[in-house]
């Protein structure tokens, strides 16, 4: 199942804020429609807002009614202006619109030749993404032994990706392997993605799993009753600061005071090499009323003062590994992030001049 998917002239996504109810699905024909479901969470996840950006670019593109190519790239780099201005925390969606707009540079085609190219590279940017999350699930499945209870925040599933999920990926692998396994689902407040959505996921395929309210945490580490964590990641800092739903910096600081490794599954496009300290990572802060009511009904008053960042910052320091197509890779960060950004370079480079 898809979360997303380009869909002739449009974007189909589904609709996670009616998860588990029921499965709807949003239909976007516009900018506008696709930035209110970024805004409003319909989409979200970090490989995910990626894909969408993606598609975002390509579907300005189409909708665009313009001559030429000079007409026409002014009016992507608005779309992607505003599409990064809903959600910027999540490195993958900048990340994927500034991959889709070097395709405009140079290029000798009319617009036509530019619009297909668009559509065709957010195609192959969503194809990738689900091959990147099945390598992360293949590596990431070597730290989950036989009969372990993993601990998990959030959803990293297909929900969150192009198809199979990071953190979840790597559950999903290992269960696929045989191993027999338990996930404790954190509910993760304030909009319940672990319980809304992890838990249907893990329902889907059967995988065993307990939803646990998130100060639940620390005493089952305390019984011994968590052997690891998994999380996934919305950007990752040259350094390895790690920025996810809020909530994970408490989980990985439970984690190291009672010895359980701590794991942080994404693909490389998390990575941004250009920021060295997690302090540098800009936190959206969401609605108050994300935290006084739920599914609209109040659970607070509702002139109630809220803080209500949506994420927070994990230091390296707290970080076993960080789980990527490339390979699971371990402290110290700025030397093996960099060690294999290089390697993968260099290999790119090697199969351009084989191919010349």
């Amino acid at each position: 199942m898809n979360c997303i998917e380009w869909k002739d002239d449009h974007i189909r996504i589904i609709d996670q804020t009616k998860l588990p109810l029921s499965l709807e699905y949003i239909d976007c024909f516009d900018l506008e429609t696709l930035g209110e479901a970024i805004r409003h969470l319909s989409i979200r996840g970090a490989p995910a807002l990626g894909i969408a950006g993606a598609f975002g670019i390509a579907l300005a593109a189409v909708k665009a009614d313009v001559k030429t190519t000079n007409q026409l790239i002014p009016l992507l780099w608005e779309a992607k202006f505003f599409l990064a201005s809903l959600r910027p925390t999540a490195a993958n969606l900048c990340w994927a619109m500034d991959r889709m707009l070097k395709i405009t540079t140079d290029f000798n085609g009319d617009v036509n030749a530019l619009k297909y190219a668009l559509i065709s590279e957010a195609k192959i940017i969503a194809s990738e993404d689900k091959r990147t999350c099945r390598l992360i699930g293949a590596f990431g499945s070597k730290v989950i032994k036989d009969g372990y209870n993993i601990l998990h925040h959030c959803n990293t599933g297909f929900l969150a990706t192009g198809e199979y999920g990071t953190a979840l990926g790597v559950i999903r692998s290992a269960y696929y392997e045989g191993k027999k396994i338990h996930v404790w689902v954190n509910e993760t407040r304030p909009l319940l993605q672990g319980a809304r959505l992890t838990a249907w996921e893990l329902s889907q395929d059967r995988i065993p799993y307990t939803l646990i309210s998130d100060n639940v945490a620390g005493f089952l580490m305390k019984q011994g009753k968590v052997d690891v964590v998994v999380v996934g990641a919305d950007r990752i800092t040259s350094h390895g600061d790690v920025a996810n739903k809020i909530g994970t910096y408490s989980i990985a600081v439970l984690a190291k005071y009672h010895n359980v490794p701590f794991y942080v599954a994404a693909p490389f496009s998390t990575i941004d090499f250009n920021i060295e300290s997690g302090d540098a990572i800009v936190i959206e802060e969401r609605p108050a009323y994300e935290v006084t009511c739920i599914k609209d009904v109040p659970v607070a008053p509702l002139d109630a003062p809220v803080y209500n960042p949506a994420f927070d910052v994990t230091p390296a320091e707290l970080v076993t590994g960080i789980i990527t197509e490339r390979g699971i890779i371990s402290p110290p960060y700025l030397e093996n992030l960099k060690k294999s950004l290089s390697a993968q370079l260099t290999h790119a480079c090697d199969e351009m001049e084989g191919g010349a």
